[in-house]
Formats: structure tokens, sequence, C-alpha cells
């Protein structure tokens, strides 16, 4: 319990940077199509640093507690770089963001790795509260703000919501240094190897749960970075008033919430036949297969009532918690149909791809919602897990023939 408040309050700094781009917006005289940029540099930066440390096999050369403080304090310090220097250049905020971004692949996926070690059986439920923790600590901007400790207008007012991030990934280090080891059933990852990534691909089953994967990628990271700006634009067009820290409060809420979809999701995926490998795979789809379903159709409700905030806020609850259900469940499956003999590469790439995938849809996700509107944007995001279901689907109608 401890890692997973200690990851919750080092995620804190993956949008401290989206949560005060309009601040920014206002310092810079740039639109959506600079400030996005943001959110997109956390996630190139996270793929770089999460295909560094894979390739190195940082985790196993050196102790996996001592990596994940050192990240989580340099993640601190870059985004501490972020808030003194952003609103005086543009290209010093993105490379901030950026270092941010690779720091933080040294602390999500490494505490997934030392909790993992941890546990024998329960595994699921146990890593569905470490990606509760990262939703949860991914909102903590947002609800930093909504508390009104900061200002609204502009950026000297809530420059102290970043600096607090930086605060929070301190106090996290401090609990992974003094409290976080290795647990009894650690093991060394397999090692990335960059030769095995076309039989990566050659694998029926890798290829359809990393196409589920993809589909649920498009979404989430869409969803969480432009909530905050849906929320608003779905306030303007109702007839209630609502103040920034309101808005900010349901933003919060909306992405805070996934924790009690990933403990469910996490409970659900151990409930399969202890031992059995095919029903474990088939039940992790059906858990996946239940979370997008969900989602998809709160993106097509968020569109049909997007001029009613009232709806729209119950609507994101409902999306919060499924959105984010299925996560963990793809990682365990990606390692269970892969060969044992790559399983370090196959969870490479399905980071990699993952979050490359991140960068198109927060970028096209923002352009749609400039262009034709946020009601289509949110529409827009339903792509991803209808494909993703169809994947699930087929993957779990495949272990059943087996």
């Amino acid at each position: 319990m401890l890692l997973c408040v200690a990851e919750l309050l080092a995620m804190s700094l993956w949008f401290s940077g989206t949560a005060v781009l309009p601040q920014l917006a206002q310092e810079w005289h740039a639109g959506l199509g600079v400030t996005s940029w943001l959110t997109l540099a956390v996630q190139l930066g996270f793929v770089l640093g999460a295909l560094l440390s894979a390739i190195f096999n940082l985790a196993d050369v050196f102790s996996a507690p001592r990596v994940l403080v050192v990240s989580a304090v340099a993640a601190a310090i870059f985004n501490l770089g972020f808030a003194m220097w952003a609103a005086q250049s543009i290209l010093a905020a993105m490379v901030f963001r950026f270092l941010t971004g690779a720091a933080l692949a040294g602390v999500y996926p490494v505490g997934m790795k030392i909790l993992a070690g941890w546990f024998r059986q329960g595994r699921g439920l146990a890593l569905g509260w470490m990606v509760g923790a990262l939703a949860v600590g991914s909102a903590l901007p947002h609800g930093i703000g909504a508390l009104g400790g900061v200002g609204d207008n502009t950026w000297h007012a809530v420059r102290p919501l970043v600096l607090a991030s930086s605060g929070l990934a301190l106090v996290g280090a401090f609990i992974m240094a003094a409290f976080i080891r290795n647990g009894s059933f650690a093991a060394q990852s397999p090692p990335f190897d960059m030769g095995q990534v076309a039989e990566v691909f050659r694998n029926r089953r890798l290829a359809l749960a990393n196409f589920g994967y993809l589909g649920h990628m498009w979404e989430l990271y869409a969803m969480w970075g432009w909530i905050a700006v849906m929320l608003a634009q779905s306030a303007r067009l109702s007839a209630g008033t609502f103040s920034p820290a309101m808005l900010r409060g349901a933003a919060f809420l909306a992405i805070a919430i996934g924790i009690v979809g990933c403990v469910w999701a996490g409970w659900a995926s151990d409930k399969a036949p202890p031992g059995a490998s095919g029903s474990q795979i088939a039940q992790r789809s059906r858990v996946t297969i239940i979370a997008m379903a969900v989602s998809a159709t709160c993106c097509v409700l968020t569109a049909v009532f997007f001029e009613n905030i009232y709806a729209v806020m119950a609507i994101s609850l409902v999306w919060g918690i499924s959105i984010i259900a299925d996560s963990a469940q793809f990682s365990a499956v990606i390692s269970e149909v892969a060969d044992p003999r790559y399983v370090g590469t196959a969870l490479t790439l399905q980071v990699a791809l993952g979050f490359l995938l991140t960068v198109i849809s927060i970028r096209a996700t923002a352009s749609i919602g400039e262009h034709a509107g946020w009601r289509w944007a949110a529409a827009s995001m339903a792509i991803g897990p209808v494909l993703g279901i169809w994947a699930m689907a087929k993957l779990r109608n495949f272990q059943k023939q087996r």
C-alpha cells in the first residue's frame, strides 16, 4: 500500500503542465496547437525513457527501488525547472516536460515490477490498486487547483500548483527510499531484444492483444488530457454557472474515480480458475471488453448531452471508472500470450507503441475540438475502444477454441 501511495504522489507530475494550459496560453499568446505540446512532450519523453530503461535493463542492473527513487527525484527536479522557466521560454517548457516524462518511465513501470514481486496470488487485484494510484495521481493537479489555493487567470497565480506537484513527488520519493524493498517473488525482467521485434508481431494472440491495447490507449490519454477543456466548453453551453474551481474539481473526480474501475478489474481478473492459463486470458479479455464497451458508450453519450453540464459531469464519472479499468489487464495478457523468451520485448513494444499513439490521439482530439467542436471530439474517442473490443473479442474466442 505504501508503494501505491508513493506512486500516486510521484505521478502527480504527469499532468502538472496540462492543468495550467490556459494560463500559459495567455502568457505565450499561443493557441491550443502550441500549448497541447506540453502534454505531448510528456508522452514522447515517457516513450524514450521506457525504451532506454528496457534496452539497458536498468531495473535489474541497478536495484529497482533505487531506480524508482532516483527517477522520482529527477522528475520532481525537471518539473521544478518547468515551473521556473515556462513563462520565459516555450522551448524550455517543452524540454522540461519531455525530461519529466522520461524520468517518469523509471517510476510507473518500475513500481509495477516491484509490486509484482510481492504477490504470487491476487496479483491482478494488487496491480489494479497500482494503476488506480496512477489515476488518482494524474488527477491531483486538477484537485489542487479545485481547492482554491491558487488563482485561475494568470501564470503567476497557478505556478504554485506546478510547484506543489514537485513537492508531492519528493514526498513520494522519500516514502520509496524509506520503506520500499524488492519482494520475495521478484525476478529479473526478460531483456529487450530488437532482433525479436518481428517475431513478436507474428504471434496472432499477441497481435490481437496489442491491437486491443492500442484501442484503449487511443481514448485514455485523450480523455484525461482534455476532460477539463470539455467540461469547461460544456459549461459555457449550459444554463448553469460554474466557477473554474468547480470545473477543476469535476475534472479531478473524472480522472481519480478510475481507481474504482481498476480495483474492480483486478478483482474480476483473479476470478478465473487458478493455474488455467487459457481461462485466465479469456477472463482478462472479458474484463477489457466490458470496460471498453462502457467507455465507448460514454464517449457517445457525452456528445449527445454536451449542452447539459450536469449530464456531462455524471457521465464523466462513469467514463472515468471504465476508461482505465482495463489498463493493467492488457499488460497481464501481453505477458501471458507472448513467448516467455521475449516477454520483455513484447511489453516494451506495447508501452512504446501505446504511448506513441497517444501523441496522435491527443493532438487529433484537440484538432477536432478546435475545428468541429468538443462534442465531436468526445464522440471521436469512441473509435479506439470499438476497435479494441473487436480485437479482444477475437482473442477471447481464439482462447475458447484452443
